[in-house]
């Protein structure tokens, strides 16, 4: 594997840890900074426990000028350290949840279910360093969106904690 390909985010937030992971898993909270800049999100249903789902819904649009578009994604928690580590499946769902190939989103080339895993780690007195970690290649056709998409994912969250 080509360790370029393979996605990692990391990320200092100004809060304690606690916070941190209360706004990555409160579902109200994730409506609120879930997409890249000019997305919304206005789905997002968890059920927090190992083989539990989860369903998040960004809406935009990905080009100027095009009309806004549904993105829907889901998978299921795969372990669950509270305050450490989530590690779960992603995948490109329908609205009810369902699977759908990449294609249905036009990332033909996308992998059809990827593993990720979010740390949480004291970074100093009330911060914390945030990491996401992909374990599949990425394709270089979408990883500089994807890479795009999540710095600024990342920059609402940051903002989103203000409100925790």
């Amino acid at each position: 594997m080509n360790e370029t390909k393979i996605p990692k985010f990391e990320r200092v937030l100004p809060a304690p840890r606690d916070k941190v992971w209360q706004a990555w898993t409160d579902p109200e909270i994730i409506k609120k900074w879930w997409g890249p800049a000019g997305f919304s999100a206005p789905v997002a249903e968890i059920d927090l426990r190992v083989g539990g789902k989860y369903l998040y819904c960004m809406r935009g649009s990905i080009s100027p000028g095009q009309p806004q578009q549904d993105f829907y994604s889901g998978g299921e928690f795969l372990e669950i350290v509270p305050l450490e580590k989530i590690a779960l499946t992603d995948y490109f769902t329908d609205k009810d949840g369902s699977f759908v190939k990449p294609s249905a989103y036009g990332m033909g080339e996308m992998p059809e279910k990827m593993h990720v895993t979010i740390t949480f780690e004291d970074a100093g007195e009330n911060q914390t360093k945030l990491t996401i970690r992909y374990a599949e290649e990425i394709p270089d056709e979408h990883r500089a969106g994807m890479i795009q998409g999540w710095d600024e994912t990342l920059d609402k969250f940051g903002k989103a904690l203000g409100e925790v």
